[in-house]
């Protein structure tokens, strides 16, 4: 009987974190975070699964928001919500245009990474490889900087810059 309820219990939970919702795109953040209009009228930020852009300060980080902005900005589309992050954003993946899959799209133009820390679809894998070979979007450059070493470079300059201004103030 235990075992018979627990398969009920991860039915249900299983429909209800991945049922599907109907859309309408109203702002684009950066590459891999989108703003969507639900029926009810209220809003709710959406960050892309699988898929890291470079941010915004980054090289190709423009390009990445124009893309994805290119893809769904103003359309309808449909979401599955998948988790939530640290930052209390809704983590999901898009289906538009006939059920192309955003993440993917973006893999295969070159204007992210295959977030392969969050993700195990090695055919994201696969697209981001194909995308570095024929050197699209970001992979036209050759000094290309994932977001998350990106992210911890920056964090690294700030610790050093606050240390600098620590050490200024004990010198005087």
């Amino acid at each position: 009987m235990k075992k018979m309820m627990c398969v009920v219990v991860l039915f249900f939970t299983s429909m209800c974190v991945f049922s599907q919702i109907k859309a309408r795109i109203i702002g684009i953040k950066d590459g891999d975070t989108v703003v969507a209009l639900l029926a009810d009228k209220t809003q709710e930020t959406l960050r892309l699964a699988e898929v890291d852009c470079p941010e915004k300060k980054q090289p190709f980080g423009n390009n990445a928001k124009q893309f994805t902005s290119s893809k769904v900005f103003g359309k309808e589309v449909i979401f599955y919500r998948v988790t939530k992050d640290r930052y209390r954003r809704t983590i999901a993946k898009i289906f538009y245009d006939n059920n192309k899959y955003l993440s993917a799209e973006i893999i295969k133009s070159g204007y992210g990474w295959w977030y392969f820390k969050a993700s195990k679809d090695l055919q994201l894998q696969e697209y981001e490889m194909l995308a570095r070979k024929k050197k699209r979007g970001l992979w036209a450059d050759k000094n290309a900087m994932s977001p998350w070493d990106f992210r911890k470079m920056k964090k690294e300059q700030s610790k050093a810059a606050k240390l600098k201004g620590e050490n200024f103030y004990l010198s005087n």
